[in-house]
Order: structure tokens, then C-alpha cells, then sequence
């Protein structure tokens, strides 16, 4: 399968690094224009460098700032009026136990995990409808479905973008446009490396041991064994993208190495 994306334009949100940084690359290498997102320019620049070093014929722009914030919606929006596939990538986790978890956190969660794609989106859907074709999709997580008592504000908003992508793709039927959720299990990013080294830290034992134990002792019904790759989600996303998926729709799309017992 030959898929090809030449002439359309396609945003990834939080794209500096790990499953964002190789949904980039997977859609550059289909011919689209790219828009590479991050905080800072440093990192955006990068980011761009990474890809092209990989993709030589990528068409690519950077564009930092805070999507987590309205304002930083905005300023975003005006720099990129139009496209026409959006990825909803941007997100934020941590271990954090329920009854330590302050409002702030619930809400910083439910800012840049949820609104950032739901402003997002309210501003390029129309402009799908409008041309008649489209593709957005959030980048969710198994955790939406199977919720770990340590990540519950990380889960609740994992479960919101579900929801949300079935409701807005209920929205839009007949348009050519398809909005799907993508659930990934957990993957080999710089955020969970990060969290494997602060548990070596804290526990004195080596990262390789930590990485090692967190299948079987985490994700015990994972059927790979191991940590997916951001390159396996990254294949899925640009498959979604793609004029062949054009009958898929309102989907949850399950990349989680078969740890979600429950079929559909």
C-alpha cells in the first residue's frame, strides 16, 4: 500500500519527541506538509532537523508555542489558518496518587490533554466540511479503557478525547471527513524513560531492570511482552490519515499490544 498525502497539510501537536516526533516523520514520508509543534524553538528546531535528516524531500514548518493554553490556541491558529488533517498528539502524564492529586493538576490535565484538542479542532473541522475532506485524530491511550489507579486524572482525560472524537465524528457524517481516536500502549518515549529512570533513582536498582519489570508487573496482559515503539503507533496514524481509511470513522483505534482483554 502506497499512501499518499502530496498537497494536503498536516498538524501534529507536541511533536519534538517520541510518538508526535514519528507521526511527523511516518506523514512527511507520505508527501504532506508537515507543521512541527513544541513549547519552545529550540526544541521545534530539533525536531525539524530529526525529520529531515530521515526524510530529505520533507516539507515541513515549525511553529512553537503552548497549546495547552487558549492563548497559545490562538496565536497558533493565526499562524496556521488551515489544515487539512490534524493529529491531536499534545498530552501530559504522571504517576500521581489519587488522594495527593490537587485541583490544579485534575485541571492542568483536562487543559492540555482535552481543550487543546477540543480548540483545536472547533477552529479546522469547518474547514474540512467545507473541501470535503478531512482527517483528525487524538492520540489517546489504553488508559482511557483500562485506568490505573495511579494515573486516574491522566485516564479520565484519555477517556474524554474517546469521547469526544466519537461525538464530533457523529457530527460530521457524510462530509468526507473522519474523526478517530488512537489508543497506544505503553511506548518507548522520552516521558516514560523519564519515569523508569526516577524509579531507578528512588529505588537504587538500574533503569534496564525497572524498563524490564513494568510489562509483567503493570500491563500484565500485554500479548508483545514489551514497550511498543513510537514508530508502530506512528504507522497506524498515517494509515488513519490516508485516503484508504476513508470508511473508517468514530473509531478506537487499539495500538496497546493487546493488553485490552475486552474485544472492539
Amino acid at each position: 500500500m502506497k499512501i499518499d498525502l502530496t498537497g494536503r497539510t498536516a498538524i501534529v501537536t507536541g511533536s519534538t519527541a517520541g510518538i508526535g516526533l514519528a507521526i511527523v516523520v511516518a506523514l512527511a514520508e507520505t508527501g504532506a506538509e508537515v507543521v512541527v509543534n513544541g513549547r519552545g524553538q529550540d526544541r521545534v528546531d530539533e525536531a525539524l532537523a530529526h525529520v529531515r535528516a530521515r526524510v530529505p524531500t520533507a516539507r515541513l514548518r515549525g511553529v512553537a508555542g503552548d497549546l495547552g493554553t487558549e492563548a497559545g490556541v490562538a496565536a497558533f491558529i493565526q499562524t496556521v489558518p488551515r489544515a487539512d488533517i490534524l493529529v491531536n498528539n499534545l498530552g501530559i502524564f504522571e504517576q500521581a496518587e489519587f488522594l495527593q492529586t490537587p485541583d490544579s493538576a485534575w485541571q492542568h490535565f483536562f487543559d492540555v490533554n482535552v481543550m487543546s484538542g477540543v480548540r483545536l479542532t472547533r477552529h479546522y473541522l469547518p474547514g474540512m466540511v467545507e473541501g470535503k475532506w478531512g482527517r483528525v485524530v487524538f492520540i489517546s491511550s489504553e488508559s482511557a479503557l483500562n485506568i490505573p489507579a495511579d494515573m486516574i486524572a491522566y485516564g479520565f482525560s484519555k477517556a474524554a478525547q474517546v469521547a469526544i472524537a466519537r461525538g464530533l465524528a457523529e457530527s460530521v457524517p457524510g462530509t468526507g471527513v473522519t474523526i478517530n481516536s488512537v489508543l497506544p500502549g505503553p511506548t518507548r518515549t522520552e516521558g516514560v524513560m523519564a519515569m523508569f529512570e526516577h524509579a531507578a533513582r528512588e529505588s537504587g536498582r538500574p533503569v534496564a531492570e525497572i524498563e524490564a519489570e513494568f510489562i509483567p508487573a503493570h500491563r500484565p496482559t500485554s500479548l508483545i511482552r514489551r514497550l511498543a515503539e513510537p514508530e508502530e503507533i506512528a504507522s497506524m496514524v498515517a494509515y488513519v490519515c490516508s485516503p484508504q481509511a476513508s470508511a473508517t470513522t468514530g473509531a478506537t483505534l487499539r495500538v496497546e499490544g493487546g493488553l485490552l482483554r475486552h474485544p472492539g
